[in-house]
């Protein structure tokens, strides 16, 4: 077949698909059948499908076939979105605030005006952060069962900035992570951006498929693990004590460096050990303050071992230099006069709650959710799209996450996922009645 030919077929589709000839969720013939239809070699025939999909026109699912996109949804709904349009209800992104909350920064505004040490914010902070800053991180971490010392704690800014630091310093492009087949979607844009090959770990209803990673390491040079044992984003499990013990032991046996997620563990109360717990010499512990207080508190922490401090530091000085000051004085401020641990409790009641009213609301739906968490997956039946969902919810003003976001592996689900945490309880109730409705009609 000439180049001419082939890129004349790929258009004649891409025609099709946008103009509506071959309507969304369409499913397309397989690749042997185009190839015997169009008189072209197998190999042509998958090579159509696969710069169709390169477009976003079809997406092929293993086991099912090819199917025609539908164009008009922004890919994964809602993670590479910028803007949610006036009017719609946002279960997308979760940023939980409490009443009171703005107060709070007023008056630490105020406090940090009349402080003596207003003049040193103005200038570059060390690194890794202020060495009083990073002893308040120690303590906080050390009160929730984290025993680290401040020299091993570093100031990011945020989370996602700790993750990237972490991925950057520890890791080099073509290296192997293995992650969870359905996790946090922060950390698979990041794996891609840094060319990491992500090798997923098939997932049970309780948790990472623990034998399948082992066999992974046996068969490839997987270096590290991206776990989130303590509140999973976005399957809510929390891994009991017994499964970080195996995860631990699989570490060390194939010399696994642990990348420790707890973005979200804030809202368990008591949990099993964290894996840094069990093996400090290799753990990365990754979290910050978005969750807890506010997700334009751009303030994040790493807890690592030692030795790896400074390859660390390193990178905070090749990208950002340092967390803004001004940011870490108010944070620790407030991990110092228990404002956070306030505030903890307070959105641990919330998430309660939001995730009371979703069992109420959705009662008889597939949820899979943590009852502490401020997000759930909804699995849908299997002759269900979730684009094909999340359309007819776009048309009812609620705009919700498909797992395509949260996929590293070669089968995506369809499912969505639902962020509780912000919108006041009586929207919510009406997007979840609205879910309801929705997803109900196809059972």
């Amino acid at each position: 077949m000439t180049r001419s030919r082939y890129k004349t077929l790929v258009d004649r589709y891409a025609a099709d698909i946008r103009c509506g000839r071959l309507t969304p969720g369409m499913r397309l013939p397989t690749h042997r059948q185009l190839a015997a239809r169009e008189g072209l070699a197998l190999v042509t025939a998958s090579r159509v499908y696969a710069e169709l999909e390169a477009m976003g026109l079809v997406s092929g699912e293993t086991g099912r076939g090819t199917f025609v996109r539908e164009t008009s949804l922004a890919p994964g709904q809602g993670i590479d979105q910028k803007d949610v349009a006036v009017g719609m209800i946002d279960l997308n992104f979760n940023y939980p605030a409490l009443p009171g909350q703005a107060e709070l920064l007023r008056t630490a505004l105020r406090q940090l005006a009349l402080s003596g040490d207003l003049e040193a914010l103005l200038r570059y902070q060390p690194h890794a952060g202020r060495a009083h800053e990073r002893a308040s991180v120690a303590r906080h971490l050390s009160a929730r069962g984290v025993t680290v010392e401040a020299g091993q704690v570093l100031i990011v800014n945020g989370a996602q900035q700790g993750l990237a630091v972490t991925l950057m310093a520890l890791l080099k492009p073509g290296d192997v992570i293995a992650a969870d087949a359905l996790t946090y979607s922060g950390f698979k844009v990041l794996a891609e951006a840094l060319h990491l090959e992500v090798l997923a770990i098939p997932v049970t209803e309780h948790g990472p498929d623990l034998q399948a990673l082992d066999e992974l390491c046996r068969r490839r040079p997987v270096r590290a693990v991206y776990s989130m044992p303590t509140l999973h984003n976005p399957l809510g499990w929390v891994l009991p004590l017994q499964q970080r013990e195996q995860l631990v032991a699989i570490a060390r046996r194939h010399d696994l460096t642990i990348i420790e997620d707890a973005a979200y563990a804030f809202l368990v109360q008591e949990p099993p050990r964290a894996l840094i717990e069990l093996a400090p010499e290799r753990t990365f512990y990754v979290s910050g303050l978005s969750k807890n207080i506010a997700t334009g508190l751009r303030v994040g922490f790493i807890a690592a071992p030692l030795l790896k401090v400074a390859a660390l530091e390193r990178i905070i000085r090749a990208t950002t230099w340092n967390t803004p000051g001004v940011m870490t004085a108010i944070a620790c401020g407030w991990l110092d006069d228990g404002t956070v641990t306030a505030l903890e409790e307070q959105k641990r009641n919330d998430a309660r709650a939001r995730q009371a009213l979703a069992s109420q609301v959705l009662k008889g739906l597939p949820c899979i959710a943590h009852p502490a968490s401020y997000f759930l997956w909804l699995p849908l039946p299997e002759d269900v799209r979730a684009d094909q969902i999340v359309v007819e919810l776009l048309q009812h003003q609620v705009s919700v996450t498909t797992a395509e976001p949260f996929s590293v592996s070669s089968h995506t689900p369809h499912a969505i996922r639902l962020a509780l945490g912000s919108v006041d309880l009586d929207v919510l109730r009406q997007a979840l009645i609205t879910v309801r409705n929705v997803v109900g009609a196809y059972l």
